[in-house]
């Protein structure tokens, strides 16, 4: 029979810590912690089988799920000395969500069940403390209402006020038994009054209904949006985890925390973290009550004057600081903790492996392999490639002036200016139609999960650097600035102020994650340093990886750029991108509109020398490694006029009439320019382009080699070949214009010709083309257009609803098809290197700089991949992670 139920505790566990697929991570975690002797309170796991079985039988459960369940709650009452729904001893437990990998709050949580009108009297005599009775009792129906009945948790929060403000005080543990005893009745009379129905008063209902709860949040929206973000499949499922309550709320000798056994912003190595006294685990990770520091040294850097915990509990503090050491030296990685602590007993209630920033991943993995904790090749994996693009944009100039409105807590590194927005919606909203936006909110919720991808940055009012803002954005890579406390945010109004000033809504901002300033208005920024530990550990990545990376670049910065970020070379050079400037569009509309061909060389010799100037800075700047130049390749109407003044441009150009050139125009025009008179189409039509492309390639090559004595190898690719015959066609013109500069400068240089394939037919006839190529390079952008049918530029409007409708895992244009257009580049490199067995084979769409795509190309033995300068140190961690994975 399959076991659906594992329990732990009391030192032992029937799981383990390898077992997260079966028992999600929280479960597997809990089994190893309560196995290596830490104190962990006794519980049940519910596998992610049974989420599974749950989703795919119409919601209903296995048939031995309760009874398996009822044996492992006895277990748990025997091993804690209390039953569950005695009235004179109730055992209290937290039913909690756990999937394979960390989804930080996207899922639901209820914590003290098994307190109903009875068991709470229970409770407050067991205790001796009916303040913290009634108060725990008052959470369970305030989070029960909310997680399993579906009643808005802000009916009551609002009745917690209205009571504070009758009583004059303005901080929830102000108010007393009495007080929590009144709210208990208050939030059962709410329920009822919004459900029709009393709250429940058995505690096995309440159980069950947890437990359905959790399942049913696996398939709630901010999950979902959370497993698109992060690529987690959702039929991985999720476990629940019933485990025994223990209680931060007890009065001044207990407390709740959250810690990182390093500094997750920076990667420093020392504790960091937050602990509340007299709290549950909630108060900390929702912001309602601002957290203390875990150190003393923290509390002093942060110029606090409330105790730290070493400070106020140095035993307990002492006990957690050995538990933190032996938790990373076990799991050989920085261990992201949640602790309570009981009448100053700690008991440990969950580890997991930390999100961390870009940073202070590059610094844990360098630190913990130059101490020994783990190797470099573990070093290596242990960083997520897509993960660096945090590092590689620019931060703040600490020159520039800043006028800064107020500080918060530097919860998430990095910097970003953008408009005011205070709403998750419009935040998304805004960016898809490329604005800029920093998303403010008193404090973010797992509900805002769409809007904080969607946002440069978030700033709260609320919250610690443990909070959700902090931990969610520090795993996105935003910038976040939490618990900026003298901001007022009216979200409803669509205006925040500090100090006598207001910002509004639309208004620009700059945070600083790394300070924790918000500034009035945009703010200067500096290129980042590609230093120290990223040198480090991209030099160990560069020793494993097998794929070369080339970089997609069209302009000296560019190419300047991707040096920098260590390019090997030039996969796409676009020539078309060199023309939509100044007086190079004049000539390039003068050759397009010319009607003869003695129009169109007049045009092309105007071309010329522009050309060779721009391949001579590259080709100096690349200092002989390869560059791959694709010949035009523009869709015509990319560069036909448009406006009066552009055709009376052209027509002063070139002496002809307007009239006459927009009559021209129109017979230009195409219907889907996209599949027309472009690429090597365009060559065959006008062969006097490609022949002018290729004498200033080639005119540009021989003067670099003379000046620097570099040897320089161009790569001439031929764009949207779909037969022998084209490539055979235009590789004769490339080598009559090579021979012609050759004989007129007495000076040769090696070059390659070879062609883009980015046409299924292109693909498929790969074996005959690869005949007349000395590479192919497969444009996957076009690629994917072609073989799936869907224009790049149009598929917005539809394709979010395929991703979240799973008919693609991801967006085909982010990272590659691999079932379908991967199938197209697999059999292309098959067929053509049995043809050709020394064929160079490459990438050079966008899915060059997707780490997915990059292992795809690796395992298809591509030679090289190529993408925009930004992400070349992401595909160079990828290539690498990708020969390790092997």
């Amino acid at each position: 029979m399959t076991k659906w139920v594992y329990s732990f505790g009391d030192g032992a566990a029937e799981g383990r810590a390898d077992m997260k697929n079966l028992l999600g991570g929280k479960g597997a975690n809990l089994a190893e912690m309560a196995s290596l002797g830490l104190p962990v309170p006794p519980g049940l796991t519910i596998t992610t089988e049974v989420c599974t079985y749950y989703y795919a039988n119409g919601q209903e459960y296995p048939d031995t799920l309760e009874s398996e369940v009822n044996q492992a709650i006895a277990k748990i009452e025997k091993s804690v000395g209390a039953k569950f729904g005695d009235k004179d001893n109730p055992l209290l437990v937290s039913v909690r969500s756990g999937a394979r990998v960390s989804m930080p709050g996207m899922m639901d949580t209820v914590l003290n069940l098994g307190l109903n009108d009875e068991t709470v009297e229970g409770l407050a005599k067991n205790s001796e403390n009916p303040r913290f009775a009634w108060d725990s009792y008052r959470r369970f129906i305030q989070m029960y209402s909310d997680v399993v009945l579906g009643v808005d948790h802000y009916h009551f929060e609002e009745l917690i006020e209205i009571l504070k403000e009758e009583k004059g005080i303005d901080l929830d543990t102000h108010l007393e038994a009495e007080d929590w005893k009144e709210l208990a009745q208050q939030f059962k009379a709410k329920t009822e009054e919004e459900l029709g129905k009393p709250f429940p008063q058995d505690v096995r209902e309440q159980l069950w209904g947890a437990i359905g709860a959790v399942f049913s949040s696996w398939q709630i929206d901010r999950a979902k949006v959370y497993r698109k973000l992060n690529n987690i499949p959702e039929d991985w499922g999720t476990a629940v985890n019933v485990q025994a309550m223990v209680f931060g709320n007890m009065g001044d000798t207990s407390a709740t925390g959250v810690a990182f056994t390093r500094d997750p912003s920076t990667g420093d190595n020392e504790y960091y973290g937050e602990y509340l006294i007299n709290a549950q685990g909630e108060d900390v990770v929702a912001g309602i009550r601002t957290p203390q520091n875990l150190t003393k040294a923290a509390r002093e850097a942060a110029g606090a004057t409330l105790p730290s915990m070493e400070e106020s509990m140095p035993e307990v503090f002492g006990e957690l600081a050995d538990v933190f050491d032996k938790l990373e030296h076990h799991y050989k990685d920085m261990q992201d903790i949640e602790f309570t602590v009981q009448r100053g007993k700690l008991w440990m209630l969950q580890t997991r492996a930390g999100k961390r920033t870009a940073k202070a991943a590059l610094k844990i993995a360098v630190e913990m392999a130059a101490d020994g904790l783990i190797d470099e090749k573990t070093a290596v994996l242990r960083v997520e490639p897509a993960a660096l693009d945090q590092l590689l944009h620019p931060t703040l100039d600490p020159d520039a002036p800043r006028d800064v409105l107020t500080r918060g807590l530097p919860a998430s590194p990095g910097a970003a200016s953008g408009e005011v927005v205070f709403d998750a919606d419009h935040a998304e909203a805004a960016a898809k139609e490329g604005r800029s936006v920093i998303l403010c909110r008193v404090e973010t919720s797992p509900e805002d999960i769409h809007g904080m991808h969607a946002a440069k940055g978030i700033l709260t009012a609320r919250g610690g650097m443990t909070s959700h803002a902090a931990v969610v954005a520090r795993g996105m890579g935003r910038p976040c600035v939490s618990g900026a406390g003298q901001l007022r945010i009216d979200g409803k109004a669509g205006v925040m102020s500090c100090a006598g000033r207001e910002v509004k809504e639309g208004d620009i901002i700059t945070i600083d994650g790394a300070s924790g300033e918000v500034m009035i208005g945009e703010v200067k920024t500096l290129q980042p340093e590609l230093a120290g530990d990223f040198a480090k550990l991209m030099e160990w990545a560069d020793s494993y990886r097998k794929l070369k990376v080339r970089t997609n670049a069209d302009t000296p910065h560019d190419t300047s750029t991707a040096r920098e970020f260590g390019a090997e070379g030039i996969g796409l050079c676009r020539t078309e991108h060199m023309f939509f400037e100044g007086e190079r569009i004049i000539a390039v509309r003068e050759m397009i509109l010319a009607d003869d061909l003695a129009g169109r060389k007049h045009a092309l010799a105007k071309l010329l020398p522009m050309q060779r100037g721009d391949f001579i800075e590259i080709f100096k700047i690349m200092r002989g490694l390869p560059v791959t130049i694709r010949l035009l390749d523009p869709p015509l109407h990319e560069f036909l006029p448009r406006e009066e003044d552009e055709f009376e441009d052209v027509a002063k150009a070139i002496g002809a009439s307007v009239d006459h050139l927009k009559r021209r125009a129109s017979e230009l025009h195409e219907f889907n320019p996209m599949l027309g008179h472009r690429g090597c189409r365009l060559g065959i039509t006008y062969p006097e382009i490609y022949e002018m492309q290729a004498r200033a390639i080639f005119e540009a090559a021989i003067v670099v080699e003379e000046e620097t004595g570099e040897t320089v190898v161009p790569e001439i690719m031929i764009p949207l070949v779909a037969t022998r015959k084209e490539l055979g066609m235009m590789r004769a013109v490339v080598e009559a214009a090579a021979e012609e500069v050759f004989a007129e400068k007495n000076h040769r240089v090696e070059y390659m010709v070879g062609t883009m394939i980015e046409l299924p037919r292109a693909a498929l006839q790969a074996g005959k083309i690869a005949v007349e190529a000395d590479f192919f390079s497969f444009g996957t952008n076009d690629l994917t257009q072609t073989t799936i049918g869907i224009s790049r530029d149009d598929a917005g409007r539809f394709l979010d609803e395929y991703v979240k409708k799973d008919i693609f895992a991801q967006d085909p244009f982010v990272s590659i098809d691999q079932e379908g257009v991967g199938e197209l580049v697999e059999i292309g490199a098959e067929r053509g290197r049995s043809t050709k067995p020394d064929l160079k084979l490459g990438i050079c769409g966008e899915h060059g700089g997707d780490p997915a795509s990059v292992e795809f190309c690796h395992r298809t033995g591509l030679d090289y991949v190529s993408c925009s300068p930004y992400r070349v140190p992401i595909a160079r961690l990828a290539a690498a992670q990708a020969a390790l994975k092997d």
